[in-house]
């Protein structure tokens, strides 16, 4: 009977396997940075309709291109503008800005006719030098299309808005195309669609990378800890399919990989494993002590059964609690992973038990002097330390806890657009030369609502607001190729003059300043009123690009220009708020940090009500959750004490990690009810707790941090320290199960259980 169902068992899972290997084919890569954006937030459904009035602040593509003999080079410019030509050429490219294409548009006194002129007459070299001072003395084109030292220039190709991903592909992969057949000293392309595209393709390499990695661990320590041929493919079989099932279910489900999810297969090999090793460890441990296989099967499963449903159940808690993240990226990577948890527990409980019926057992473990002496030995030393020790444990625990709370007080809230990406990664050296040579690559975004509709943005007096905005925003905040109404009136008011440069100013009245804007939008660039100025002139932007400084610095940014803006700005005539994509990249690691200490608080509720179904104790509730949130606040004052920042990578670590580590507690605690239920006092059953399921939490514990460290490889920071963090949670957390665990038990239990 066994065999037969065995059989069907196994040719279920195969059907199932085979379906969801197809399927993994279909299987698609993507990232789109403006999906980790809060959702329904209320911030982000207010940029969502600026931009829709405007235009985005992110749709756009720069090109650096340094001559390190200087820019004013005839050669270098007509180059310059052959690539520019080429880059219009583009699909999904509506416009190009590049200084050799600049025009100033000037209303000839005497004709009275509108006529454009050239920044920069680059066909003319004898023009160069008075074309050169006019353009270094006009600080709206230093910083944007000219840099500071006069030997690199930039290329501003303004993009289709909401471009898709295989736009973006085919615009990245043609841009790429089109700069390489050029040669520049230096050259360098950053944006949006540029930089989806390069992440896609770290991801696939990444993951390729980060499956076999895991695989060569995993299977190293499996060959360690068992030593036997069984003992190593039944485990990676049964984590292998597990592994092909949740990535089926992702590709049935229409679910690509982005960049959380490139974690998900190393994430299932070390966590799946979990099960596996327990059970099979007392398998054959069974098997040890002369019962057939048949027995074996059903004692192993029956004593492990309960603790491995639990911990399957606490660490899919564990990933679910990230739903309390309002970044859909993120809440996708916990509904994933939790669901693999899951079908790895399936899997562990018919794939597993129909290889052992149908197989012969291990012919190793009848022979008892193997490892097992080993880890018994090793165990009884190490628990009989911990019970000559406790004092000692207690006051280490103490002193630990106190250094942590030092660290967690130092720990800040903090991210960039770019810290993903390692120093020296190519795309992070673009946006390095950005913020060395022009404004920086950071979008700065402000909107502004006139307060009284009998006024409009044109109004001199709600001009002259914007305009000490502007300059308080350039000289202190740090904002630089700053265009707003202030700038198209400057701009159109020099013009209708005669280009003279005295005339870069707000018009005196406001009858000149409307007629300023009658005067522009008769000309053919009157688009560009659209891009800052609603139709009814009542609602307005103000953008430019600024060094990427960071979320802490640029939130201390924010405290001074609202403070400004209370002292100087008459908050009766205008309203303003500071929107954009960097704002909302920002606002997700705040929110992030909070939305993720509520998810640890329901893990702990979970825990504690799995261990208090099992004990009926409060008191047993407080023992277990302590060795649990120990390691959380060492890695936090870590993170404190080096100077990681908490933000979204690395704030999302706590959560699973106490999943996954509370794992062996309960495995700890369940097996210390069945000794109880033995008969057994209870320092005795704590001593047989320790040694029989020491080897496996131990091994689990090895297998994990392993696998998790294979992370530490990848050219992400945000998942180099995910691997590294949850690495050191769970090898702290072994220490606590095997240190202060029995010291807490016994210590609140041991008397009483010396007495019965």
């Amino acid at each position: 009977m066994y065999r037969k169902l065995s059989i069907g068992v196994i040719i279920v899972i195969v059907l199932l396997s085979a379906f969801f290997s197809y399927r993994i084919s279909l299987l698609e890569f993507n990232y789109n940075f403006e999906e980790f954006f809060p959702a329904s937030d209320e911030d982000t459904e207010y940029f969502n309709t600026h931009r829709h009035v405007f235009e985005s602040d992110n749709d756009f593509v720069l090109v650096g291109i340094t001559n390190n003999d200087g820019i004013f080079n005839q050669e270098f410019l007509a180059t310059v503008q052959t690539l520019t030509d080429s880059i219009a050429q583009l699909p999904s490219v509506t416009e190009v800005l590049a200084p050799t294409n600049l025009k100033d548009f000037i209303r000839d006194p005497l004709m009275g006719a509108v006529i454009e002129r050239p920044i920069l007459r680059y066909e003319q070299p004898g023009r160069y030098a008075k074309d050169s001072a006019k353009i270094y003395q006009n600080e709206e084109l230093i910083g944007s299309y000219f840099s500071k030292d006069g030997k690199s220039v930039s290329i501003f190709a303004k993009t289709e808005e909401y471009i898709s991903k295989e736009k973006c592909d085919v615009l990245a992969e043609n841009m790429k195309r089109v700069v390489a057949q050029f040669e520049f000293d230096e050259v360098h392309v950053a944006g949006r669609s540029v930089g989806q595209s390069y992440y896609v393709e770290l991801m696939q390499k990444e993951l390729s990378i980060f499956v076999l990695a895991s695989f060569i661990l995993v299977l190293v320590f499996l060959v360690i800890a068992f030593r036997t041929f069984w003992g190593v493919w039944v485990p990676i079989m049964v984590v292998l399919l597990s592994i092909v099932w949740i990535l089926g279910v992702m590709s049935v489900t229409g679910k690509p990989i982005d960049l959380m999810l490139t974690m998900l297969p190393t994430i299932m090999f070390v966590v799946g494993m979990s099960d596996v090793v327990h059970i099979l460890n007392r398998y054959l441990e069974e098997l040890r002590e002369g019962n057939d296989k048949i027995t074996a099967v059903k004692t192993s499963f029956k004593e492990v059964g309960l603790a491995t449903f639990l911990t399957s159940l606490t660490t899919a808690a564990g990933f679910l609690t990230l739903l309390m993240a309002n970044i859909l990226p993120i809440r996708s990577f916990g509904v994933y992973t939790a669901t693999g948890v899951f079908l790895a527990y399936i899997l562990a409980y018919s794939l597993l038990p129909a290889v052992m019926i149908l197989s012969k057992p291990p012919k190793t473990v009848r022979n008892k002097k193997n490892n097992q002496v080993f880890w018994t030995r090793m165990l009884r030393r190490l628990f009989l330390w911990v019970i000559r020790h406790k004092t000692v444990v207690l006051v280490g625990a103490a002193v630990i806890l106190v250094v942590s709370i030092i660290g967690i007080r130092e720990i800040r809230v903090n991210s960039h657009l770019l810290e993903d990406l390692n120093d020296g990664d190519p795309l992070k050296e673009s946006f390095t030369f950005f913020e060395d040579k022009f404004a920086g690559v950071r979008p700065f975004e402000m909107s502004f609502i006139v307060k009284d509709s009998t006024k409009s943005v044109f109004d001199r007096e709600v001009l002259l607001e914007f305009e000490q905005i502007e300059r308080y925003l350039k000289d202190e905040y740090g904002v630089g190729f700053l265009l707003s109404p202030v700038t198209i009136i400057k701009y159109a008011n020099k013009g209708f003059n005669g280009g003279s440069s005295k005339y870069y100013k707000i018009p005196d009245n406001n009858e000149e300043c409307r007629h300023l804007v009658d005067q522009i939008s008769k000309f053919k660039r009157a688009d560009i009123i659209k891009a800052f100025v609603s139709e009814n002139q009542l609602y307005a932007r103000m953008g430019g690009r600024m060094a990427d400084v960071g979320s802490y610095k640029v939130r201390q940014l924010d405290e001074g220009l609202i403070a400004f803006m209370e002292e100087h700005v008459d908050l009766n005539l205008l309203e303003y708020r500071i929107t954009g994509t960097a704002r909302l990249m920002d606002k997700n690691n705040m929110s992030l940090a909070a939305n993720m200490m509520q998810g640890l608080m329901i893990a702990f509720l979970v825990v504690g009500l799995v261990v208090g179904l099992l004990f009926r104790s409060l008191k047993m509730i407080v023992i277990s959750l302590i060795p649990n949130i120990f390691p959380l606040l060492m890695v936090a004052g870590i993170m404190g004490l080096s100077g990681i920042p908490l933000k979204a990578t690395t704030s999302i670590i706590f959560t699973i990690a106490f999943g996954i580590a509370v794992d062996d507690t309960i495995h700890f605690v369940s097996k210390l009810k069945l000794e109880l239920r033995k008969g057994r006092s209870f320092v005795y059953a704590v001593k047989r707790t320790f040694l029989t399921t020491g080897k496996a939490i131990i091994v689990t514990s090895i297998i994990l941090c392993g696998g998790f460290l294979t992370l530490i490889m990848s050219d992400f920071n945000g998942t180099f320290y995910t691997g590294l963090l949850i690495s050191l949670t769970l090898f702290f957390a072994v220490i606590a199960d095997l240190l202060l665990l029995p010291v807490l038990l016994l210590l609140f239990y041991g008397k009483k259980g010396e007495n019965n």
